[in-house]
């Protein structure tokens, strides 16, 4: 955390979302101005976790610059997408995917009818922030999201889910992590040594 970085590797739940949330929070505490580092690496996950994580990241006033490795898929792309302007990125490497929300739910026809609306509530919802985010027309997104859309990097720039396609870290992230070095390291001298 000292780095100002945030890894969300693996799928997206309840668990993943409250340390998330607690570290941008905590970050955002440390210095409002300063840039926080979100590396990416997931299938997706659960859509509420991951707009519990996607509204911290628009509530707090520290910039987010997002790194997609791997992959970012489904819930993931939408955090992906949610970064500062000019700062969502990706390694040449990585898969990005897009579609809508799938749900299931057993029980009483009645309740199934309100799950089934709550469902197409929040995919509207999704819609509506993909637009946001990348500069697509809603029906653009509604074709793009009705089954699963993978992209290479190159195609999620295309298309505004990113900003740049990078195979390394760019300077200014760089000039960040030296600023923010102790000391003592930077000196060539460690705490602990004599």
């Amino acid at each position: 955390l000292k780095e100002r970085i945030v890894c969300i590797n693996g799928p997206i739940n309840d668990d993943t979302s409250h340390v998330v949330v607690a570290q941008l929070l905590f970050l955002e505490s440390e210095n409002p101005s300063k840039p926080i580092n979100m590396y990416l690496n997931s299938p997706g996950g659960q859509v509420t976790a991951g707009l519990a994580i996607y509204d911290t990241m628009q509530y707090i006033k520290s910039p987010i610059n997002t790194i997609c490795l791997g992959q970012a898929a489904s819930m993931a792309s939408l955090l992906l997408a949610a970064g500062a302007k000019g700062e969502r990125r990706s390694l040449p490497n990585a898969t990005i995917m897009i579609h809508q929300p799938s749900g299931g739910y057993s029980g009483q026809a009645k309740d199934m009818t309100i799950h089934t609306k709550q469902i197409v509530r929040v995919w509207d919802s999704l819609n509506a922030l993909y637009c946001k985010h990348t500069g697509q027309s809603i029906d653009v997104i509604q074709k793009n999201m009705d089954r699963d859309y993978f992209m290479t990097p190159e195609e999620a720039k295309e298309f505004g889910l990113i900003d740049e396609v990078i195979d390394q870290r760019p300077m200014a992230l760089v000039a960040d992590a030296v600023a923010n070095e102790p000391k003592d390291r930077k000196d060539g001298k460690d705490k602990g040594s004599n």
